[in-house]
């Protein structure tokens, strides 16, 4: 049974962001013993999250950083109502996640590493779905597509053109432009530079950059990216095995733990690396 959920209408300019209290999240898994038969398994729960309190206030860009397997994707998706939590309460500017889905949904856009498209309609098309999906008509979206696009640098001739002839860097800066293209008051970005080339990797930070510095919206970025953190980032938390290790500023992080970055500041957590977490996880899951 999860803890009782409190009716609180939102409002996204007094509210926190995120209101997280006691969040707990596992999953089944069915695995076999060392030395049993084959066709033995036991299901077993996978905890990715353990009782996670925290509070986002509203502007700004928080960081989430851990390697696969952290816990980081867990909260985006319960965040974005995709999940429900077994235990405890999470709530977006004021509003619940489980009982008000539908008024959270208002309020979040959510970019992932592999965004969902209509593959044979082209970015323009995509777009306009999703405008008039979130309320918006077509009167003016083509120039803010445009825009959008533009300032992500995205050549304009690409926007009338299928979506699967698009390289993988073209269809993610479609996927951030569409959740820009909403207006949402929360922003969710799990892992949304990876797989990009320098130059649009680039060009999506500059644009996080620029959210960052007008206070227009508030964004939980998870990346295993430690130097796009610390770039990006006003507020850091780092995770494993589903609890929040360390919280604070990079600055505030790398002078609490000794360390000049932040891979010293989670080397100093874990006593590994965040890339030869990532390794390991990777020969497990092999």
């Amino acid at each position: 049974m999860g803890a009782s959920r409190p009716e609180i209408r939102g409002d996204v300019m007094t509210s926190p962001a995120i209101e997280i209290k006691g969040v707990r999240k596992a999953f089944q898994r069915r695995e076999r013993e060392v030395g049993a038969p084959w066709w033995r398994r036991e299901v077993k729960d996978k905890v990715a999250l353990h009782e996670l309190d925290l509070t986002v206030e509203a502007g700004g860009i928080t960081g989430i950083l851990g390697p696969n397997g952290s816990g980081k994707s867990t909260l985006i998706r319960i965040l974005g109502t995709l999940l429900t939590p077994d235990a405890g309460a999470a709530l977006v500017f004021g509003w619940d996640v489980v009982s008000q889905p539908l008024q959270v949904r208002r309020h979040v856009n959510r970019v992932s590493v592999e965004a969902a498209f209509f593959k044979e309609l082209s970015p323009w098309e995509n777009m306009l779905y999703a405008a008039r999906l979130y309320g918006s008509g077509a009167k003016g979206t083509r120039r803010r597509v445009v825009d959008v696009l533009e300032s992500l640098g995205l050549p304009i001739d690409v926007i009338d053109q299928p979506m699967k002839q698009l390289s993988r860097g073209q269809q993610q800066k479609v996927a951030i432009a569409r959740s820009f293209l909403t207006a949402p008051s929360l922003l969710l970005m799990d892992e949304p530079t990876t797989g990009l080339d320098p130059r649009s990797k680039k060009e999506v930070q500059t644009v996080l950059e620029t959210l960052r510095a007008g206070r227009e919206i508030t964004v939980l970025l998870c990346t295993h990216d430690m130097d796009e953190a610390a770039a990006l980032c006003d507020r850091v938390l780092m995770m494993d095995g589903g609890r929040v290790l360390a919280d604070g500023t990079p600055d505030e992080l790398c002078r609490q733990f000794e360390g000049d970055t932040l891979e010293d500041v989670f080397m100093h957590l874990t006593g590994k690396t965040l890339e030869a977490e990532e390794e390991e996880k990777e020969a497990v899951a092999t």
